[in-house]
């Protein structure tokens, strides 16, 4: 199977990395558990183009729709993380999973927002340009789609209902000056509190939603190439 799996504490190595010395970013406050994942198409068709979903468990969760959706028109890859926009190890992160992938991608299909919630929203908003930045070098013929963060089922200490909401109004003030796309991921969901697994994720149906919704959008965009 082309699926792998990586969870592990990696202070010591961003601690190493040029790139978390960025202006716009606080120190790395780390979660107790932090973890990456990656999925790729096991043969993928070099005739088609490539399509990134680039996001959370929320993201990982509605990927295998977004593959199904997409079968004979884009091969589709992921990369998920647990670090939050304001956290300097996502961009380690993302760089490294770009050149180690060595794929050109004709669009990105890009959310953060339900983690990394010992930083402010203020941290947060100052943060997210420079992940579009890294994105946009790495992958500077691809086609952006931000996805708003999905509502929590109730606040979880620090996780808030008003926190999630007003990530995602600093998020769409920023994709709309910079001209990117939204996928309204949250009103979407927003409408079906009975399909929540936990107090975050989504169960199956709720994950095929979105995903049937995100690969609409993808093919939309696709279809200007």
């Amino acid at each position: 199977m082309a699926r792998r799996i990586n969870c592990f504490i990696m202070a010591a190595l961003f601690a190493l990395s040029p790139l978390v010395v960025q202006a716009k970013h606080p120190k790395s406050l780390m979660e107790k558990i932090e973890w990456t994942w990656k999925d790729e198409p096991e043969t993928p068709d070099p005739a088609l183009p490539n399509v990134l979903l680039l996001g959370d468990s929320i993201t990982r969760n509605y990927f295998p729709t977004v593959q199904r959706e997409l079968a004979g028109k884009a091969n589709v890859y992921l990369f998920a993380t647990s670090a939050a926009a304001a956290d300097p190890q996502i961009l380690w992160q993302i760089k490294n999973f770009f050149r180690t992938e060595g794929v050109h991608f004709a669009v990105v299909h890009f959310n953060n927002g339900l983690h990394g919630w010992a930083y402010t929203n203020d941290q947060y908003g100052e943060a997210l340009p420079s992940l579009i930045k890294v994105i946009r070098s790495e992958a500077p013929a691809a086609k952006l789609i931000w996805a708003m963060t999905t509502p929590i089922k109730k606040d979880l200490n620090a996780a808030t209902k008003d926190k999630v909401s007003e990530r995602n109004r600093i998020a769409l003030s920023i994709m709309q000056a910079k001209g990117i796309p939204v996928d309204n991921q949250f009103e979407l969901m927003s409408s079906h509190g009975d399909l929540y697994a936990d107090d975050e994720h989504f169960n199956d149906i709720g994950s095929a939603i979105q995903g049937k919704q995100a690969a609409a959008l993808i093919v939309h965009l696709l279809s200007k190439e």
